[in-house]
């Protein structure tokens, strides 16, 4: 882990921290006596302490920077305690601060009676964190001309504590050695599952009635199975006629039934009678079905909704007339979808279908899974020379929206190791993959990486990256854009 000096403060210097663990990193004694900086993380809490250098009989201020690494908000309230035991013994300097003075903010001061080093030690006591933070190994000098010369300032990209509590989402992490299942990447899109799209037709030709229609579903409203859509009056002639005459003729054919049932019953016709009586009824029966709905006493036919779901549209004008055939609905259950996936044929071969996939949607962030591989091609298409997967996925959200452009990482079934992070850690810059490392508390650096696969969740960096570096895992764009801009923030430091 890299500290940098501050050139905001008074003799500042730069220091230089060795990064040792994870769960926060133990720090070498800095190269000079000089003011500076120093981040560290613990498990729950990050420190950025910004100082001048210190100097016996001078009150020494301490901007101390405290963030809850579990939203990455500033500490809003509790004390800090500041510890400094001297190295030699004696009698320790201990500063207390009951309530930070902006949230997340500190600012404490401390004056030492004797030049030596000093080994510091924070205690957090906030409804947010309790915490103990050790920096070792702080010099004080007996007076100023024993501080040395400040060092020029690392470079980096600027970007405050102020503005990471402010931006929506910014999170960190460390980079840890690890192992992903491999995947690629390969482009897709949101299809209606099998049996979960239905088109709703005009059965016969008929008028639209105006009755009713402004109570028949808008796109994007759900409607049950069975619901009614919309009633259609049936037109003469042409369709219309079919209709009035299955009506007629299932009448008829049930009425010669209930006959010759009776006058079988009563030994008057033969069963062959009753048999003829009964297949008449089941022809006409089935005729009557073949055309979708029931009508009313005066003739009407409602339109149902065929399955449960939400309109995907409505081409329904009240009065107009329509022909047999014609599209009325479309309604799509969407609390189950596929993803038709289409994978490079140069890539076929590595593809495992038991492994199943991640997905992001164009435009989010947010990670899904799939279920279940519904089937793998077995033809490359000779013009976009793809092979296309199939891919179901549960959606009881709604979240993933039907015709939406999916971009799918695709298992292989092997492992790949190496320095592993977030996938959200990677940003896509004109075809490179591009990650942002926190090489201190308030300056970050633009880092070109190797990627060796990804899950969907995790990514394998195969170079750019050490293990224990701190990577940005949320807003990583908003550093991007303070990278770009060569102003200061107009906020600039409330210490």
């Amino acid at each position: 882990m890299t500290n940098h000096g501050s050139s905001r403060l008074v003799a500042s210097a730069a220091l230089l921290w060795a990064f040792a663990s994870c769960g926060g990193g133990e720090s070498a004694a800095p190269e000079s006596p000089g003011g500076g900086a120093v981040t560290r993380w613990t498990d729950s809490t990050e420190l950025f302490m910004e100082y001048p250098a210190l100097i016996v009989g001078e009150p020494a201020r301490f901007a101390v920077h405290l963030t809850d690494l579990t939203d990455f908000a500033p500490l809003a309230a509790g004390a800090l305690t500041l510890r400094f035991a001297p190295r030699d013994g004696g009698q320790p300097v201990v500063v207390t601060q009951e309530a930070p003075r902006i949230p997340g903010i500190f600012g404490v001061t401390a004056e030492f009676a004797r030049p030596g080093v000093y080994d510091l030690s924070l205690l957090v006591d906030s409804p947010q964190a309790r915490d103990s933070i050790a920096v070792p190994d702080l010099p004080v000098v007996a007076s100023p001309a024993e501080v040395p010369g400040g060092e020029a300032e690392d470079g980096g990209i600027p970007f405050l504590k102020e503005q990471q509590w402010k931006t929506p989402g910014f999170a960190t992490a460390f980079a840890v050695e690890g192992a992903v299942a491999e995947s690629f990447d390969a482009a897709g899109e949101v299809v209606p599952a099998a049996g979960r799209l239905a088109h709703v037709a005009a059965p016969i030709g008929g008028l639209i009635e105006v009755a009713g229609t402004g109570r028949s579903p808008a796109p994007g409203q759900w409607v049950e199975r069975g619901q009614l859509l919309v009633v259609l009056t049936p037109a003469l002639g042409e369709a219309g006629s079919a209709y009035a005459q299955a009506r007629g003729a299932q009448r008829e054919a049930e009425d010669e039934y209930r006959r010759a049932a009776r006058l079988y019953a009563a030994e008057a016709v033969s069963q062959r009678r009753l048999h003829e009586a009964e297949s008449r009824l089941q022809s006409a029966r089935e005729a009557l079905a073949g055309i979708p709905g029931a009508s009313d006493s005066t003739g009407r036919l409602p339109i149902r909704a065929p399955i449960a779901g939400v309109v995907a549209s409505r081409r329904v004008i009240p009065g107009s007339r329509v022909v047999g055939g014609e599209l009325l609905f479309s309604i799509v259950d969407p609390s189950i979808v596929w993803l038709e996936v289409h994978v490079p044929a140069a890539r076929a071969a590595r593809l495992s279908a038991a492994t199943g996939a991640a997905f992001r949607l164009e435009g989010s962030e947010r990670t899904y899974r799939t279920g279940r591989t519904v089937s793998v091609g077995s033809v490359v298409d000779s013009l976009t020379r793809t092979l296309l997967v199939l891919y179901e996925a549960t959606n009881a959200d709604r979240t993933i929206k039907v015709g939406a452009t999916v971009t799918v990482a695709v298992g292989t079934g092997a492992q790949v190791r190496g320095i592993v992070v977030p996938s959200s850690a990677i940003l896509d810059e004109d075809g490179r993959a591009i990650g942002y490392v926190q090489i201190s508390g308030e300056r970050f650096e633009k880092r070109e990486l190797a990627l060796g696969g990804t899950d969907g969740t995790l990514a394998v960096v195969l170079s750019g990256l050490r293990a224990g570096e701190r990577v940005v895992t949320g807003a990583a764009y908003q550093v991007r854009l303070a990278s770009l801009s060569t102003s200061v923030p107009a906020e600039g430091h409330a210490h």
